[in-house]
Order: C-alpha cells, then structure tokens, then sequence
C-alpha cells in the first residue's frame, strides 16, 4: 500500500487484525479501496509508457527481412510491430496506441477484413500499393495518409508492376481490447468487389475522405496560418463535413518547423506517435533528447514534458504524427499545460 500523511489521502498501517481482514476480503474476492487508492487515483497522469525512438536505419534491416521469412498469405498482414517498453502487454507503442511497419512486395495482397479499431496507413516508400476501402480504390503515394475507419471493409496490395512498399500502420486496437469493445470479420469473398462509395449526405462518425495526399497536405501545411509555439506551423487533417477528427478516436496532424526553430515545451493528457516525414531535427521527452531524421519514429507518452527543434540552417523538417486527443476530448479528459 502507498500512505500518504496528506488530507484526503489513505494513511493506514498494517496490524495482525487488518491483514486477517484483507484475507478474508480477498476470499469473496473483496478489497479494501484504502489499500490501492492512493495507486490507482495518482495525483497527476502516471503512464507506464516510455519515451522511445525507433531509427529507421536500425530497424529498416529487421522489416527487410520479414518478406524473406513470412509469406503475406500466412502472416495476413506482415508486420513489425513497434513496441513500447512500458506497454508490452498491450502491444502498444503509447498509451493505448498501437503502430508497427508493413512491407509488402509486387503481386502481394491481404484479404478483404474489418476491426473495431480505428486505422490509418502513413506510407513510407514505393510504387504501385494500393487500398481498398468499402469498395472504393486508392492508389497510394509516399507519405500519403489512408485511413482505413472503424466497421469498413479493406484490404491492400502491390501492382506486380510496382515495387516493394513499407508503410507505417496507425490504430487504436489496445484501447478497443481496454474496453472490450474488439472484434475482427474477414471478408466472405475474401477481396472487395470495385463499386462506388457515396458520399452524399455524409453522416458517418469519419471523414469521407479516406485517402490525403502528400502533395495537397504539404503545400496546405506550408501555407497553414495555424502557429503554435509548442509545435510549429501546424495542418490537421480534418473531416470536411465537421471540421472535425478525421476518426472517432484517432487525429492526425503534420507540423513544420522552420530552419533552426525550436519549441516551447509543454505536456499533455492523450498519446500520440510521430513519423519524421522530412528534414531532421530533435525532440525532448521526459527529459531526455532523441536526435531524428527522416523515417525515424517515435513515442510520446501522456503528460510528458516536450519540445521540437529543426537541427537545420537551411531545411524545413516536417513531423507526421497521429494521437488519441479525439477520444480524450469526447470523454472530457484532455488538459494541456506549458512547462519549463
């Protein structure tokens, strides 16, 4: 038990007669809140995260090697997970996000699914990959964003014409195994049949828009009015009917930062996971400072203390990142401070 001598606070001490009780609690499967209160009512987030960047150029030849090992037909989606120290049993990344890479070659395809979790497709490179998404077929581009909403069917493949294609993978699937609330379908006829999605009178809970491309994205960010001083120049892609998230539970944002710019810091309620789209450049997380260039990835927990800065006299650096802020914001939870 943690005591804590504060008002408010539990501050029991043990003697022979309580354990004798708590056993007895614990025999009728009970237990004494004053035992774990302190725990599991923190005074502040407490996230079991950690702060981590993964270097492309030290995991580039681990997703190499999976198409050598795993066929995509046996792996059903072939992909190398990203990891948190902190959050192994959730295989999450942060908090209750989950990202990995997926590499897929010319001629591969994964069947037809749908899943409670809300997704997203960030690519990183190649020619030729393609998503269907309730029928609709979008051809994809590196560092075009897809999304893939809770409930549609889709499913992704390589021309035979193209090349090999690695992408990195967004969803919430710990927070929807947190609440029990997961399921999973494979398509009856295995792949999507082409037909035309409509998009008149528009009232699902997601964007309409299910693929953003790099070259409108980008070109919107350079122009973006939107300055913070905590992330720089800042383009969220949105839902058009709402202005709002572009999912549910999952938002999505680029940020650019100038020639030598740095951030101010600050924290915040909500997990989010960044991709270096371009430039390089260095973050400070919880203290500590991870150097970043294009195709690293990296973790920020809740409430963690952090700032950017662009490394480069002369280049822009621009951050992908995608978070659960939506989600947050819907349960009346995100809060957000400055700080040193």
């Amino acid at each position: 038990m943690k005591r804590e001598s504060v008002i408010g606070r539990a501050n029991v001490d043990d003697t022979p007669e309580l354990e004798a009780y708590y056993r007895a609690l614990e025999g009728e499967a009970l237990g004494a809140l004053w035992n774990v209160a302190n725990e599991i009512e923190p005074w502040y987030p407490q996230p079991k995260s950690v702060p981590v960047l993964w270097k492309w150029r030290r995991i580039e030849p681990l997703v190499r090697r999976a198409p050598e090992l795993v066929s995509a037909e046996k792996a059903a989606r072939r992909v190398v997970m990203l990891v948190n120290p902190g959050r192994k049993e959730w295989s999450a990344a942060a908090g209750l996000l989950y990202t990995g890479v997926q590499i897929m070659n010319p001629g591969e395809f994964t069947s037809a699914h749908r899943h409670q979790a809300s997704a997203l497709r960030f690519i990183m490179e190649g020619r030729g990959a393609y998503t269907v998404v309730d029928g609709e077929r979008l051809a994809l581009c590196p560092r075009d964003l897809v999304l893939t909403p809770n409930g549609t069917w889709h499913d992704h493949g390589i021309d035979a014409g193209g090349t090999q294609c690695v992408w990195q993978d967004g969803l919430d699937i710990p927070m929807m195994n947190a609440l029990d609330a997961n399921f999973f379908e494979v398509h009856p006829d295995v792949l999507q049949k082409p037909a035309p999605l409509s998009r008149e009178n528009w009232s699902k809970p997601y964007s309409p828009v299910f693929k953003y491309s790099w070259d409108e994205s980008y070109e919107a960010l350079k122009k973006s009015t939107t300055h913070s001083v905590f992330d720089g120049a800042v383009y969220q892609y949105s839902n058009p009917v709402t202005g709002g998230p572009i999912m549910p539970t999952i938002g999505a944002q680029l940020q650019l930062l100038k020639p030598k710019e740095q951030t101010k810091a600050h924290r915040h309620t909500g997990s989010a996971i960044y991709q270096v789209a371009k430039g390089r450049g260095w973050s400070v997380i919880g203290g500590q400072r991870f150097e970043w260039e294009e195709k690293d990835i990296f973790a920020l927990p809740s409430w963690a203390p952090h700032s950017h800065g662009n490394s480069s006299a002369s280049e822009d650096a621009v951050l992908f990142s995608f978070n659960d802020f939506p989600a947050m914001r819907a349960l009346a939870l995100y809060r957000e401070e400055e700080t040193k």
